[in-house]
């Protein structure tokens, strides 16, 4: 049987927080409280009034992480992740290749799904707990400076487009013992609500969405006519 090579502390992720009192804490605050008195998937990711854009994304960012983590640790330890070799384990047609380094000695490298997911999961948090890319301290003035940045946009796209491709690989292969754990519904309402927020914010590539196409078309349908579109 082949190993997967996963990195060290492989499914051992813990949900990310945000510190009591700040920018992050108090806009995380809306989604919990509208989703918490029964409201809307549609009311849940819309912009609350005179709030920031970009520090509503950021937030997200952190808390659908969290959702995509919470969902591979319970299969992260999974004896059936050791038989995925390079290049195998992704959505029919399509090959999630893992980028090292950055600039000229950057290099893209075959690896196998769970590998890819676990190397982008390590990454987000990476990111996340980088003070300098993801504030989280007392002054919101400074944290929407760093939010509102053209880097930080970069950043955020590519977080939320390798979190689609976790869920893209976790229905391709791992639907199956996910449904026999009697998650499937949690897996699909957190999909659901991460579809809702990107469609809302347009943060997913057309071409991206492909793979999984036959999951998205019908979100993406019920999310417009919801909103009466």
């Amino acid at each position: 049987m082949a190993s997967r090579g996963l990195p060290n502390g492989a499914g051992t992720f813990q949900p990310l927080r945000h510190r009591s009192g700040t920018l992050r804490d108090r806009l995380h605050g809306y989604t919990k409280q509208t989703l918490g008195a029964g409201g809307s998937l549609n009311d849940a990711v819309a912009l609350p009034q005179g709030e920031s854009c970009a520090g509503w994304v950021a937030v997200h960012a952190i808390d659908f992480y969290n959702d995509v983590s919470t969902i591979w640790a319970v299969m992260a330890e999974d004896p059936y992740l050791d038989s995925f070799r390079p290049g195998e384990g992704f959505p029919s047609g399509v090959e999630y290749r893992w980028s090292e380094g950055s600039g000229r000695d950057a290099t893209t490298v075959s690896v196998s799904a769970p590998v890819y997911i676990e190397k982008v999961l390590q990454w987000i948090a990476d990111q996340i707990n980088d003070e300098t890319k993801f504030p989280d301290d007392d002054d919101e003035a400074e944290a929407l400076r760093v939010f509102q940045t053209p880097q930080f946009a970069a950043l955020c796209g590519q977080i939320f487009r390798r979190l689609f491709r976790v869920y893209g690989i976790i229905y391709s292969s791992f639907f199956g013992t996910l449904e026999a754990l009697q998650m499937a519904p949690h897996l699909n309402t957190c999909f659901k609500h991460f579809m809702f927020f990107c469609t809302e914010f347009g943060l997913l590539p057309e071409r991206e969405m492909e793979p999984l196409e036959v999951l998205v078309k019908p979100i993406r349908k019920q999310y417009h006519l919801s909103k009466g579109k």
